[in-house]
Parts: structure tokens; C-alpha cells; sequence
């Protein structure tokens, strides 16, 4: 799952990204409010993690701006225990729930998956392409029934690749999405993923549902009923 953190604490900020990263999240950060609206803005995520208390746009009004935008994400506020009034209006204004600090990292991840369950429904968290099939929330792919064993950031690049059958990434994108860091043009870290995941679904008698598009990067293909 792609993750948007909005925190201005850094000790905060680095155990949850450190614990989301450990089970698989795909996390981009942000340390101000301001940051963290445009990003909210561009960029699709399953969940935003959202601080109530930044420097420059606040993370109430944030709330505010997105819904008003017809920005659905599912949000969950980040608020000191003394803070009643502020998760009441974060509430109002459409979180779908909130976590008080302090916190362990095992809670948040437990109510990322609750909203992830109660907001999109369980059959959106299956991605389903042909025999091929991956469970977002047991975080497992079987193909013709059949379980195909993928590290994590295998999972995390076939699970990129799934959400948009037909579209075509370029390998700086998957890069930013998957590893999290920016485009170095003479990594073949992409490349290589790719072969490893093509043969695991190709060892269990699955299909090459992975394309190379030359000179660009890669994309998943559709199924017959889809096109």
C-alpha cells in the first residue's frame, strides 16, 4: 500500500516510517503541511497519515481542503491526547479515523488496514488479472491457485503494476513508487526485479502479464475482457 505521512517530528517520523517500511509499505514523507496538501493533491495514495498540529497548512485544514476538493483518500489524524475538540472536527470533516500519541507502530498499521477494509470493501483489495490474483491485505499472489513467493519489494512492484492494467510506467516512476528514492539512470534495479517476477508467475504456469515498452519502461496487460 502507498502511504502519505504528513509529521513534523522527526523522532515520530522515523519509527513509523521505519515500521511501515518493515511490513511492506511503500511510504512517502512529509515534515509540513504545506508539502503534504500538494502531494495529497497530485499524487494517489491509500491512506494519509496526517498530523493535526504542522508548520504552515494544518492538518484540519488540510482535511477540510481535500474533502472539499472531492479528495475521498481515506485519512487518519495523528492528535495529542488533550486534543478532544480537534478529532471531534477532524471527524466532522470527514477523517475516517484517528490514533492518539504516543503510539505503537503495530496499532497505526492496524487501523490502516481496518480503514483500508471499511472505506474500499473487501473484493477491492483482491487485484485480479486472468488466474493471476494478489490480496493487498494478506499480502499474498497465487496464480492458477497456485502461491507465488515474492519478497516484498517484488509484492510491492507487481501490486503497483496491477492498479493501472494498461498503463504504461516509466522506470523512474517505478523507482519513486517502489524504492522510494529518485531515478539514478545507471541502476538496472527495475530491470532486474522485473525478470525475478516474471519467472516466479511463469513457474507456476502463469502468463508474461508483464510488457516491456522499448525505450520507456513497463506496463501490465490487459486482460482480454478488459480491452
Amino acid at each position: 500500500m502507498h502511504v502519505l505521512f504528513v509529521e513534523d517530528e522527526a523522532k515520530i517520523a522515523n519509527f513509523v516510517c521505519a515500521g511501515l517500511k518493515e511490513q511492506g509499505f511503500v511510504v512517502d514523507y512529509c515534515d509540513n503541511g504545506n508539502d503534504g496538501y500538494l502531494r495529497a493533491m497530485e499524487n494517489e495514495y491509500d491512506v494519509l497519515i496526517l498530523d493535526i498540529m504542522l508548520p504552515g497548512k494544518d492538518g484540519l485544514a488540510i482535511l477540510k481542503s481535500l474533502r472539499k476538493a472531492g479528495r475521498n483518500i481515506p485519512v487518519i489524524l495523528l492528535t495529542a491526547r488533550n486534543e478532544l475538540d480537534d478529532r471531534l472536527e477532524g471527524l466532522n470533516l470527514g477523517a475516517d479515523d484517528y490514533i492518539t500519541k504516543p503510539f505503537f507502530v503495530e496499532e497505526l498499521i492496524a487501523r490502516i488496514h481496518a480503514v483500508i477494509r471499511r472505506v474500499s470493501g473487501e473484493r477491492q483489495n483482491i487485484l485480479s488479472v486472468g488466474s493471476l490474483k494478489l490480496d493487498r491485505i494478506t499480502r499474498q499472489v497465487t496464480c492458477d491457485r497456485q502461491l507465488v513467493e515474492l519478497t516484498t519489494r517484488e509484492f510491492n512492484l507487481l501490486e503497483y503494476l496491477m492498479r493501472s492494467p494498461g498503463r504504461v510506467f516509466t522506470r523512474t516512476q517505478i523507482l519513486e513508487h517502489v524504492w522510494g528514492y529518485d531515478f539514478n539512470p545507471n541502476t538496472n534495479l527495475v530491470d532486474v526485479c522485473i525478470q525475478r517476477l516474471r519467472k516466479k508467475i511463469e513457474r507456476v504456469g502463469g502468463a508474461d502479464w508483464i510488457e516491456s515498452v522499448r525505450g520507456v519502461g513497463y506496463c501490465f496487460r490487459k486482460s482480454e475482457s478488459e480491452s
